[in-house]
């Protein structure tokens, strides 16, 4: 039930810091992309009503808003869930991600800077302590965040947003080739070899790094989906 998720912060101190409509969409957002409402979940516009205190127009203004977003489906006379992704979808996102990624760091190549590197290095070291206790929950928000600055930093705003929708729908497939063993050592040794590549200088270095690392994520992804194929008895398409 939708009453029972929980989450670390104040309702009324997010409605009071922005208009009531953005505050509801980055609130529903956050419970969507932590998983905490899941894939097909129907949103009960009472309940969240209630619970922020709001009638149902701004609600609704947010729900438009991250359907726009991809996270989202309106269905008419049904109401809205959460968007589920196909397998065959997220995989052909990944392909798509992997082109725009590689441009990024093609771009980045040519902007990078010491303090850059030293941030970057940052999130390395983090996510290098995260991994060696196997920590998936805590490595997953900090692994966004370095592909956030990333993307971010190239300046590229068209690219940017792109970017950002993309990722926004592979976080509801959840991208469980991380959670395999050795997944998250294997996924930082990737991101200091795009690191090292930004550092060189080497446009077509950073962007085949760039690329390569989404390659290897959809590899990773494609094995978790065969291995529940395998444990569900199912073949896979």
């Amino acid at each position: 039930m939708y009453q029972q998720l929980k989450t670390d912060r104040s309702d009324l101190t997010i409605l009071r810091t922005s208009s009531l409509t953005g505050a509801l969409e980055r609130e529903l957002e956050h419970l969507i992309l932590t998983g905490e409402l899941k894939p097909g979940e129907r949103l009960n516009e009472i309940q969240i009503s209630t619970r922020f205190g709001t009638s149902r127009g701004p609600l609704r203004e947010a729900t438009r808003s991250l359907q726009a977003k991809g996270l989202v489906d309106i269905i008419r006379n049904r109401g809205v869930f959460v968007r589920s992704v196909s397998p065959k979808e997220a995989l052909e996102i990944y392909d798509v991600r992997a082109a725009i990624f590689g441009l990024a760091g093609r771009l980045l190549a040519d902007l990078v800077t010491d303090p850059m590197l030293t941030k970057l290095n940052g999130y390395l070291d983090k996510m290098d302590e995260i991994a060696a206790v196997k920590d998936f929950d805590q490595y997953y928000p900090v692994n966004l965040a370095f592909h956030d600055y990333l993307v971010t930093a190239t300046g590229n705003e068209t690219l940017v947003k792109e970017y950002k929708g993309f990722v926004n729908k592979l976080h509801l497939a959840r991208a469980r080739g991380l959670v395999q063993a050795g997944g998250l050592s294997v996924s930082n040794r990737e991101h200091r070899e795009m690191v090292d590549a930004l550092a060189s200088g080497n446009r077509e270095r950073a962007q085949e790094s760039f690329f390569r690392h989404v390659e290897r994520s959809k590899i990773r992804f494609r094995s978790t989906l065969d291995a529940d194929a395998e444990a569900g008895g199912g073949g896979s398409n």
